[in-house]
């Protein structure tokens, strides 16, 4: 066992980031993943001439300054090929008046707020300060929540003088942040929040942190932006697995790992994977890991007693019910929107994505349509093989519904329908019953109250979508560079992305 070996667990967006990032850096890396190919839940599968994004269907942190970009500029190859969304979303709130577009120029985007909202300024004002206290803050690559002396000094050099200031809203929630400017009352304005807030925080306003909301409220305007990858989400995940096999990385598909052993401190990693039929043994002195970190529970003997009761305590993550369906052109509204949100009283809130013409996820005048709502896990896991097919059924029924009265479309039009629930999110991803997401971003437990990347097991690391600052692509590849760096320093050595 090399002294630098490094086994990376998860082909997601964090495993393949953090495993081109140390291929990069010299170190001996192998990624494991169960799937027969990369890119987890910001995947994509094929059905006929269709291709279909599993779950991520747009992108942060592609303007200059991004993560994906300061990732592929530091690894020394381009950045998939994107557009800006503009606008973000559109977003329904089901009350008979127009839709919210959320632009990308924020001129614009102020004039929408004070048309759809008035008398919010103030709410928009402090989220934009608390946005850039924490966008100035992120930039500079902190460690989060601190563990130890170097974490704490990372976080001290990150820190600048209006991070002090937002620290006073560091247990606050947007809520708060409302009753604070005195929109609190604003029934419109907190319908609009709720419905965006779950979709990045996987909680509603009164129970997302204010540092976390303000930023991700901010995510769709310039000088940042949402993007639209051209060919499928998955060309993320083959950049960076180009960029992996490049340096020398070790990549083996249909590995599932199923035990995990550390016999003590000093010893390495003894890890048993299965592969078909076949069980394998590997080692290595590190393990990153970017599976959720409730997986832990089955697959590591000898957790430490404190911390399997903290994962064992965690909140529950939502799980996801996803239309995947195809349809022409023609049977869609002229210049819809790529990204619509609506709230509807059959289904609730619904995110739906449209793919652009000639954008490769469907033959020309024809278009993929993704539509998808939160759903609790237990049900799905829980029923017989009978109720599942007649509860999965009933679901496909209710979002078709929706999808047809929100875009105008005669239910014979589909070309392609389909659902997936989360068993068949738990069988694609391996992730524990199905969910989707990280953590709910509540004050108590984002960023400096969240999980630490680096655990009570020495050489055990963590990233992606339950580490800080998780969630989305953006989110989980800062996580996996804030790992590697905690990773190298425990080597004596440095990772720097330049700014």
């Amino acid at each position: 066992m090399l002294e630098q070996s490094v086994i990376v667990i998860g082909g997601g967006i964090a495993g393949l980031t953090a495993g081109a990032l140390l291929a990069h850096e010299g170190i001996n890396v192998t990624l494991l993943e169960a799937h027969n190919q990369v890119g987890g839940c910001a995947g994509t599968f094929r059905r006929g001439p269709y291709i279909f994004d599993v779950g991520a269907t747009q992108v942060a942190g592609f303007e200059r300054g991004g993560i994906h970009e300061r990732i592929f500029r530091h690894l020394q190859w381009p950045l998939p090929s994107a557009d800006v969304l503009d606008p973000a979303c559109v977003v329904h709130l089901g009350d008979g008046k127009r839709p919210i577009h959320l632009w990308h120029d924020p001129s614009k985007w102020q004039e929408e707020r004070k048309d759809q909202f008035p008398g919010s300024e103030l709410f928009w004002y402090l989220c934009s300060q608390l946005h850039q206290s924490n966008w100035s803050f992120a930039c500079n690559d902190p460690i989060l929540p601190i563990q130890n002396y170097w974490d704490l000094k990372q976080f001290v050099k990150a820190t600048r003088p209006m991070n002090v200031l937002s620290g006073f809203f560091s247990r606050s929630s947007v809520t708060d942040l409302l009753w604070l400017c005195a929109c609190n009352q604003d029934k419109r304005l907190k319908a609009f929040l709720d419905l965006q807030l779950k979709l990045y925080s996987q909680e509603l306003s009164d129970e997302t942190a204010a540092l976390y909301g303000a930023t991700v409220l901010q995510m769709a305007q310039a000088p940042l932006g949402l993007y639209h990858l051209h060919g499928s989400m998955q060309k993320l995940s083959d950049h960076l697995l180009a960029c992996f096999l490049r340096d020398g990385g070790n990549l083996l598909l249909g590995h599932k790992v199923v035990e995990i052993v550390k016999k003590n401190e000093n010893s390495g990693w003894k890890l048993k994977v299965i592969n078909k039929q076949l069980s394998l043994n590997f080692q290595a002195s590190d393990l990153i890991f970017t599976l959720p970190p409730q997986s832990l529970l089955d697959l590591v003997v000898g957790l430490p007693l404190k911390y399997r009761h903290r994962l064992e305590n965690l909140s529950q993550p939502s799980g996801a019910i996803v239309f995947y369906g195809a349809i022409k052109r023609c049977h869609l509204p002229l210049n819809i929107a790529g990204h619509i949100q609506v709230m509807s009283d059959k289904q609730g809130s619904l995110f739906i994505s449209i793919s652009q013409e000639g954008d490769g996820r469907a033959p020309v005048g024809e278009a993929t349509v993704i539509a998808s709502a939160f759903t609790d896990v237990s049900p799905w896991m829980s029923c017989n093989e009978v109720e599942y097919r007649i509860q999965k059924k009933l679901a496909l029924t209710n979002i078709t519904e929706v999808l047809n009265t929100e875009l105008n479309i005669e239910h014979e039009n589909w070309q392609h329908k389909e659902l997936a629930t989360p068993k068949s999110f738990a069988k694609w991803t391996g992730r524990p019953q199905g969910i989707v997401g990280g953590l709910g971003q509540k004050p108590t437990i984002f960023g400096p109250f969240g999980l630490s990347s680096r655990t009570p097991m020495n050489g055990l690391w963590l990233c992606g979508d339950s580490i800080y600052p998780g969630e989305g692509t953006a989110g989980v590849s800062q996580s996996s560079v804030m790992a590697c760096k905690q990773f190298m320093s425990e080597k004596g050595l440095e990772l720097n992305l330049s700014r």
